[in-house]
């Protein structure tokens, strides 16, 4: 019985010992519509979820009561072109950053509560449009010219799957 008592003390310990090793570190899972990603205008980090297909760009950030700080959602489109954006069924007060292909801040606009007036870009060059709280930009000095982290934008297609060709070098 006590040859049995240590055998089983014994394995008992190899087993405690297997489990406190450390794991190998998996790849990261893949990334879902609902996944922040943190991604740096201007040198100030915000946690964007990514707008990618038609379906994400059409709901936006609709039906949503809070946005918690620094956070938002990046639109990514297949072209430049001038972007209209409204406020169908969103109550958050907002503020969208149109930028052009090389990830340049090209214009702020304040966007108003269930407010369905589209508010148009300036720029016929719009590829991205980041949609956060209402005076994240002032806050953050963040201004036309500041440039959106594009590596961390490219890591963050590339974890949902995505690739973008004019965001390639």
């Amino acid at each position: 019985m006590k040859a049995y008592f240590h055998i089983f003390t014994s394995c008992s310990a190899l087993l405690l010992l297997a489990a406190c090793q450390p794991t190998a570190h998996t790849a990261e899972q893949p990334a879902d519509p609902h996944t922040y990603f943190p991604i740096s205008i201007g040198g100030e980090e915000l946690k964007l979820q990514l707008a990618m297909t038609p379906a994400e760009q059409q709901k936006g950030l609709m039906f949503r009561e809070t946005l918690p700080t620094d956070h938002g959602m990046l639109f990514l489109f297949k072209r430049p072109e001038r972007r209209s954006f409204y406020m169908r069924n969103t109550e958050i007060p907002l503020d969208i950053g149109y930028f052009d292909a090389d990830g340049t801040l090209r214009e702020v606009h304040k966007l108003f509560p269930y407010d369905e007036n589209p508010v148009p870009s300036a720029s016929h060059a719009i590829l991205i449009a980041v949609e956060t709280n209402r005076g994240w930009f002032q806050r953050n000095k963040v201004t036309p010219g500041a440039t959106i982290d594009m590596e961390a934008l490219k890591s963050a297609l590339e974890r949902r799957g995505h690739a973008h060709p004019l965001l390639n070098d």
